[in-house]
């Protein structure tokens, strides 16, 4: 596995959920996070989106326009959902590398591959999405679902993704969004800071993490300011692909 981390000046300030914390504390508060919802992460994942999650990571892939025999990367993969699914698309010559920042979560992701029989064209990767320690023009296409919004400086996580993809190659961006249909955002903000937390005291005795995610997602830029800094990233032909009422997003974009 490869560990990468960047050095941030720990005098800048960011968002952990609704808290202003030093950049350098962020990625341990994350990661705390996400250690402790591991185990669960998946039983949560149905739990919380009531198996719609399944079909927003299929318009992701489809977006993606995965073929045979290409090598894709997939970042903040964590459990490897959407690996399982490029791997059986790439085939035996192409190949997909599981990469997370959080130990944990790999781990899982690496156990389940492995439990489905997915280990011929699956590599993995413990790396920080702001400093992808691959060669430029690695990859023909690079993914990231609900990861980004975890990202401490998301326009150098951007800016890293851009760098290893080849000429050609596309990138997708899953990632909770802003609702954009009238009357849905208070509905889905008692959902989210309600129930969500309250599941996730029951199922894990943690309220704290999810009540984190909750906030991480109405930290994250909306479609529009995401879409911009991927463009400034160096991104073409940016565009946006709104699923279930804009409370989920899929940013595609292509580099020439």
């Amino acid at each position: 596995m490869l560990l990468m981390k960047s050095a941030p000046d720990n005098d800048q300030k960011t968002h952990f959920g609704y808290e202003t914390v030093d950049v350098s504390e962020k990625a341990n508060r994350v990661a705390d996070v996400f250690h402790s919802v591991a185990q669960k992460y998946d039983v949560m994942n149905d739990l919380m989106s009531l198996g719609i999650h399944r079909l927003w990571k299929k318009m992701a892939i489809d977006l993606l326009g995965v073929r045979h025999g290409q090598i894709v990367l997939d970042v903040a993969g964590g459990t490897g959902d959407l690996t399982a699914k490029i791997s059986k698309k790439v085939g035996s010559t192409g190949r997909v590398i599981l990469s997370d920042i959080n130990s944990s979560m790999l781990s899982i992701g690496r156990d389940r591959m492995i439990d489905r029989g997915l280990f011929n064209n699956i590599s993995y990767a413990l790396l920080d999405a702001e400093k992808i320690p691959f060669a430029d023009n690695t990859f023909d296409r690079v993914i990231i679902g609900f990861g980004l919004r975890n990202v401490t400086d998301k326009e150098a996580a951007l800016r890293s993704m851009f760098r290893v993809l080849k000429p050609g190659g596309r990138v997708i961006i899953l990632e909770f969004s802003k609702p954009t249909v009238p009357g849905l955002k208070p509905i889905y903000d008692a959902y989210s800071f309600k129930i969500l937390p309250w599941i996730g005291k029951k199922i894990l005795n943690d309220a704290d993490s999810y009540r984190y995610l909750a906030e991480s997602i109405r930290m994250h830029p909306d479609q529009n300011t995401l879409k911009n800094m991927m463009e400034n990233a160096g991104f073409e032909k940016c565009d946006v692909h709104n699923l279930s009422g804009g409370i989920v997003a899929v940013h595609r974009g292509f580099r020439y």
